[in-house]
């Protein structure tokens, strides 16, 4: 059990959540079309955790190597920071993770377009490569993004545009227009956790030389992006409930408005980074919620 548990927590169980929000919404989509499918569900689950997975484990060796974590750091002790898993250890790791990441891939584009469609299928294996690709460069390696100030546009594309459209197309085989707006909501939320995650650790990415987008802006100009991110978020929502609202039932997602108004006054007032850490749950948990309510407003009145 000893040996598990550094394990257990370099999966970084709590980050699962978040990073499917962009699956549920689209699956709902496809639901209220028509369109769903269990089998899929299940496989484009499977591939998202897989993924999100690597991605932490990918993340705890990149900053682990690069001395990025260390005792400054706040937040949660990673694995190899804590000596409990060593570099070689984790690479190893990361590697059996890359290939339970393809199997799952290839299990998920079988379930959705069989032996057939030869090009969709293709366009996915390589959609699965460039998700792999992205999952351990965002920290590994001398030319790893995530110390590029580039880490924010990644997330709103994988887990805004990517994980809702790409989820809904492989349930329709088409992409309409109305995506847009949920998808973006979505990535907008999750970009906003990965800058408050970058907010708490300005002062220790700064000093290891790690270039994020709040390490460019300070604190100070951060939580006005930050603000941003949660308002532009909750505008489009409301945007999308307005245009293809069918019924009351549409609006209900407006409940989680209430968790992320709270959590945004508390970032607004917070003068020490260690009183962000706790906000990381609150808005992942309001994320994965807000996915949830919108999703199920589309398809209730139909039930």
């Amino acid at each position: 059990m000893d040996k598990i548990k550094p394990w257990i927590s370099a999966f970084r169980l709590r980050t699962l959540p978040l990073s499917l929000s962009g699956i549920i919404l689209a699956s709902c989509l496809a639901y209220y079309n028509g369109s769903f499918d269990g089998l899929i569900f299940i496989f484009a689950i499977l591939v998202t955790i897989s993924l999100q997975i690597l991605s932490n484990l990918a993340n705890d060796y990149g900053d682990g190597v690069k001395g990025t974590d260390n005792e400054n750091r706040i937040g949660p002790e990673r694995a190899i920071q804590s000596g409990k898993i060593t570099p070689d250890q984790m690479y190893a790791a990361i590697k059996v993770n890359i290939l339970i990441v393809i199997l799952f891939v290839f299990l998920l584009i079988l379930s959705a377009f069989g032996t057939s469609n030869f090009l969709y299928s293709m366009l996915f294996f390589v959609l699965g490569g460039l998700s792999v690709y992205a999952a351990i460069k965002y920290t590994v390696g001398e030319s790893a993004y995530g110390y590029r100030a580039l880490g924010d546009v990644m997330v709103f594309l994988f887990f805004g545009l990517l994980s809702v459209m790409g989820t809904y197309f492989l349930y329709t085989r088409q992409i309409d227009h109305v995506l847009l707006l949920p998808a973006s909501t979505i990535g907008l939320l999750s970009t906003g956790v990965l800058n408050l995650n970058n907010m708490r650790d300005i002062e220790s990415d700064t000093e290891s030389n790690k270039i994020t987008i709040a390490v460019k802006l300070g604190l100070k100009r951060a939580k006005v992006y930050h603000t941003v991110l949660i308002v532009g978020a909750l505008l489009i929502s409301l945007i999308f409930g307005i245009l293809y609202y069918r019924s009351p039932y549409n609006f209900v997602f407006i409940l989680i408005f209430i968790p992320l108004i709270k959590h945004l006054r508390a970032v607004l007032k917070s003068e020490n980074p260690k009183d962000l850490d706790p906000q990381l749950k609150i808005l992942a948990l309001s994320t994965f919620g807000l996915s949830i309510l919108l999703g199920i407003g589309q398809i209730f009145h139909i039930l």
